[in-house]
């Protein structure tokens, strides 16, 4: 995933920048297995361009393609890869100085730090980089880059158990996502800012900060269609389902868990959270053919 080795030759900025887009395309479609096969390859080409005097923008560019490498990483649970790609975007958006690659290197940092457990770390390195003078200064995408990182803040505080510190930060978020109009602003970075992917979020924060009713009542007003990307939807559907898992309505959450494979059927059977919650359902009741088919499909033991 991390593209080890060297390639084979040097290609244009031109061309580089043009597999990036595929690239996100894979991932915001959850084409993982080609994503597999093509990140790889964009890591290695970046280094032999940056290693070959590349400008500026071609560091941003391999950072945006570490930070893609590392989004992949956390959602397979590989958190020790994850710590280098997002430790190696962190230098290349440095060194290319470009202000929103870096806030998002802060927040996949953070997002890491807060999945080992390190959460006043995780706070820190979000809300820092929130109030980095050169962020605020950066117009509406730095105002996203901004409510992503107080959305990264909030969530830590949910799995903290501190759940009125966790309202009021998503609610700041949800204000910044108001002021900017309700526009969908950097989709490259974490899937979008908007007042919808703040009430996306919603769902999962509830749940982790102990509120399985306010995560149903989020997912409620989310039109599904409206998400920006394949994946985010899947997403969706991925936390409706825990929450109906929370709640007892097992029946739901089986529904829904269905509902995400066929959305995005890689997502469901290939992510280790998802796969869990199949297991948990298989021994905790009654089962079905549904549920059993899903988790044959998922590769989980039946």
């Amino acid at each position: 995933m991390l593209g080890l080795g060297p390639a084979h030759t040097v290609p244009p900025s031109e061309t580089l920048s043009t597999d990036f887009t595929r690239a996100l395309a894979d991932f915001d479609a959850c084409r993982y297995a080609g994503l597999a096969v093509r990140l790889p390859r964009l890591i290695r080409a970046g280094h032999a361009l940056t290693d070959s005097a590349g400008d500026t923008d071609d560091y941003v560019l391999l950072a945006k393609c570490y930070l893609l490498a590392t989004r992949m990483l956390v959602k397979m649970d590989e958190q020790q890869l994850g710590w280098m790609a997002a430790d190696r975007a962190r230098q290349l958006a440095e060194a290319g100085g470009e202000v929103l690659t870096v806030a998002e290197s802060a927040r996949q940092l953070a997002v890491l730090a807060r999945k080992a457990g390190w959460h006043q770390q995780a706070l820190s390195i979000a809300l820092s980089a929130a109030d980095h003078p050169d962020l605020r200064s950066a117009g509406r995408a730095g105002a996203a880059a901004r409510g992503l990182l107080v959305q990264s803040a909030s969530y830590t505080l949910a799995r903290r158990g501190d759940r009125e510190g966790m309202r009021e930060l998503t609610d700041e978020a949800a204000a910044i996502a108001t002021e900017l109009g309700g526009a969908t602003l950097l989709r490259d970075h974490g899937g979008g800012f908007s007042p919808l992917t703040v009430q996306l979020h919603r769902i999962s924060a509830e749940n982790h900060a102990g509120d399985p009713q306010a995560a149903l009542a989020a997912a409620r007003t989310i039109p599904l269609k409206a998400l920006p990307s394949v994946e985010r939807r899947s997403r969706a559907l991925g936390d409706i389902a825990v929450t109906y898992d929370r709640l007892g309505r097992r029946s739901d959450c089986v529904r829904t868990l269905l509902a995400a494979e066929r959305c995005a059927p890689e997502e469901t059977h290939a992510r280790p959270a998802t796969k869990a919650l199949i297991s948990s359902l298989l021994v905790s009741g009654p089962t079905s053919m549904e549920l059993r088919g899903l988790a044959e499909r998922s590769g989980v033991l039946v």
